[in-house]
């Protein structure tokens, strides 16, 4: 499968009170969120019952939370931290001069 890389226009990213931004890269829902000054980016539904991550949170580890049944997710590497043995899809991030890019 062949991926391309889009620019993200950082000035669109609004996370909500919980931390998680949701846009649309050519079509594909992606979600967002920042840790520090790392901007990270995946699936925008759970793998294991299709939960809403956007609507789950960022815990104190920084994982994302499933609102559905509280898996969590490394939003680094999409390993499933609470230990279910699912793999959350995670999305490559670039800082490039012309901006922040994803590659999909």
């Amino acid at each position: 499968m062949f991926k391309q890389w889009f620019r993200i226009d950082e000035e669109l990213i609004f996370p909500n009170e919980n931390g998680i931004a949701l846009i649309e890269v050519e079509s594909k829902k992606v979600c967002m969120t920042r840790i520090g000054d790392e901007w990270h980016a995946f699936a925008h539904k759970c793998p294991h019952a299709s939960g809403r991550l956007d609507e789950g949170f960022i815990d104190a580890l920084g994982n994302v939370v499933c609102p559905v049944h509280r898996y969590r997710f490394s939003v680094k590497n999409g390993r499933n931290t609470s230990g279910e043995g699912y793999y959350l899809k995670t999305y490559r991030l670039e800082r490039r001069e012309g901006g922040l890019y994803i590659q999909i």
